[in-house]
């Protein structure tokens, strides 16, 4: 876990990757390959861990526990997505104490009402600009120390258009937060005519479809974005191999064409070298 170092890279004008993660296997190999920040959202929580769809019923003590974990097991900063703050305001600051406790290098907070629900579902609403820059104030009040840092996202893109969320980024980074981050931008013109009208660090989401999907980071470094974060790519990727190595396994018994990890491989990257010389340091 490494939480100034986020800041440190923000301020030095790098642009991070960020993969999402959903538990210790995903955050174990986003480690191993190298990645300068890890992800964690509320979709592949709840998907891995309930079973159901992001939209409001998974509780803050079920990610909590997940956050905890993979924050005190990795070296690289983790940016988490804290949703409306799980509540009122009091949730909001139990929220950022615990998760800063916890490790978190940031924290992502939405203006959708309460309970939320995933950024690309159906039906989503917003709160009021006004009550979006309390949960920022709390956010920032709530914090010991100034290098966790504060995701301000707006979700009102697709409902109000461009100019909202443009006059909503501007009306939360004045109220504290440290970076900017505005759902569903529609096309690179508004990619760009976000970042000429936002003097604040910028997030950008990758998704695995539509017409943004082939924007290349380095595309998006050249407009100054700061972080680049691709939620959904771990739990899909793990997805599609998992169902192709169990259609396999289940047609014909035996697994031939699907390419697995090394089972050494693996075992090494969760840690059974470092037992094994534990024990080996300690055997009578």
């Amino acid at each position: 876990m490494s939480v100034s170092k986020l800041r440190e890279a923000i301020n030095s004008g790098e642009t991070l990757l960020a993969p999402g993660v959903y538990d210790m296997v995903s955050a174990a190999i986003a480690e191993k390959i190298g990645f300068s920040a890890l992800f964690v959202g509320g979709y592949g929580i709840s998907a891995s861990h309930l079973g159901l769809p992001d939209v409001g019923i998974m509780t803050f003590t079920d990610i909590l526990d997940r956050v905890r974990t993979i924050s005190s097991n990795v070296n690289q900063p983790v940016i988490v997505d804290a949703d409306t703050g799980y509540g009122g305001l009091l949730n909001l600051r139990h929220a950022v104490k615990s998760y800063e406790k916890a490790g978190v290098a940031a924290i992502q907070i939405e203006d959708q009402v309460f309970p939320k629900r995933c950024g690309h579902a159906k039906g989503i609403e917003v709160c009021s600009v006004d009550e979006m820059k309390n949960r920022i104030g709390v956010a920032s009040e709530s914090r010991n120390s100034d290098d966790l840092l504060i995701i301000a996202r707006t979700d009102s893109r697709l409902e109000f258009g461009l100019d909202e969320s443009i006059k909503r980024a501007k009306a939360y980074s004045k109220a504290g937060a440290d970076l900017i981050f505005v759902e569903s931008l529609q096309s690179l013109d508004e990619i760009e005519k976000l970042k000429k009208s936002i003097d604040k660090p910028l997030v950008y989401k990758m998704v695995p479809d539509g017409d943004l999907s082939n924007i290349h980071p380095t595309i998006l470094k050249k407009l100054g974005y700061s972080i680049i974060i691709y939620p959904a790519l771990g739990f899909l990727s793990a997805a599609d191999a998992i169902e192709r190595a169990f259609v396999e396994f289940k047609t014909n018994g035996l697994v031939k064409t699907q390419k697995l990890q090394k089972f050494d491989e693996f075992s090494k990257m969760i840690g059974f070298d470092e037992i094994y010389s534990f024990e080996e340091r300690w055997k009578n």
